[in-house]
């Protein structure tokens, strides 16, 4: 079983990153739908500020690795020999899956300058995206303060997004292709 974890600011390519892995035959599981999830059971509206308060306080009162353990809930079970987690924000929920996954799980960054990531989310809009650079700026040091930028340090691979759509894409089929070759070939 390949594992990837996948750890990104926001509007760096990760949903793009997801496409081709899904194209690729990767089950994928969002941590960020599990909060959404989460959310909506709750009766509340999906917007940036209640989302990313919700997934604050249920860190603050289960630990901050809540989302990693009920995406894990998840994940057991499925028979899926290739999965992408998205959403990976903290050291701690690397760390709860590479103890349960083993070795197989490799922590992927995805990484793109701040400016571009602000053009992307306005272009983009989702549900509960921002919408100006005040509240850019707010999550971004909201998913820092939960220790982003840590496990994006220490990714085990790098994927830089700066130039077009179509180059991103074929960087992530030509990485996911070698991955799968390494993994296969140790």
């Amino acid at each position: 079983m390949l594992i990837v974890l996948l750890v990104g600011m926001p509007g760096a390519g990760k949903e793009e990153f997801v496409k081709i892995a899904k194209e690729q035959g990767y089950k994928v599981m969002r941590m960020g739908d599990v909060v959404r999830e989460f959310v909506y059971s709750q009766g509340l509206e999906l917007k940036d500020e209640i989302v990313g308060g919700i997934a604050n306080s249920e860190r603050k009162k289960h630990g901050i690795d809540i989302w990693a353990k009920r995406t894990l809930g998840r994940i057991r079970g499925e028979d899926a020999k290739k999965i992408v987690i998205d959403g990976i924000r903290c050291i701690e929920e690397v760390e709860v899956f590479k103890k349960e996954l083993g070795e197989n799980a490799v922590l992927v960054g995805i990484f793109a300058p701040r400016k571009i990531r602000y053009e992307r989310i306005l272009k983009r809009k989702r549900e509960d995206d921002i919408s100006n650079w005040d509240d850019f700026v707010r999550r971004e040091m909201r998913e820092l303060s939960w220790g982003l930028g840590n496990v994006f340090a220490l990714s085990d691979y790098m994927l830089l997004n700066t130039s077009t759509l179509q180059d991103f894409r074929e960087n992530v089929t030509r990485f996911l292709e070698a991955l799968e070759k390494e993994k296969d070939d140790p």
